[in-house]
């Protein structure tokens, strides 16, 4: 695992709801794929294989986890709930970063999909 400093000090500078999402969301992807790398790209963390997998993103009410190749990916367990639209990508909002009913193992299978990629 490789980490990018921005992306510790971005992580270390949220509060409340967003940092215990994205603290999760983070581990989440690490245990999915233990050699992912952490990347700072377009003001947020990005997730990268050999190409990007994913980006996590902080908004005012809601955590997003952006899937750059979601719509080639398989989702079984119906997560993607946003961007269903886009011609390449697809994401999962978190509102308020309510993880709680989150299917945490197809969530590590999409990501260990989109890392396949």
């Amino acid at each position: 695992m490789t980490t990018d400093k921005r992306v510790d000090a971005y992580v270390a500078g949220l509060s409340g709801w967003q940092r215990d999402a994205v603290v999760r969301l983070r581990e989440l992807v690490h245990q999915a794929v233990p050699d992912i790398r952490e990347e700072w790209k377009w003001d947020t963390p990005v997730f990268a294989g050999r190409a990007n997998v994913c980006a996590i993103g902080v908004f005012r009410d809601h955590v997003k986890v952006n899937f750059f190749k979601g719509a080639s990916l398989t989702d079984r367990a119906g997560l993607f709930n946003a961007g269903l639209e886009a011609k390449a990508s697809r994401a999962i909002d978190f509102p308020r970063g309510d993880l709680s009913g989150l299917d945490t193992e197809a969530f590590q299978a999409l990501i260990r999909e989109a890392a396949a990629l």
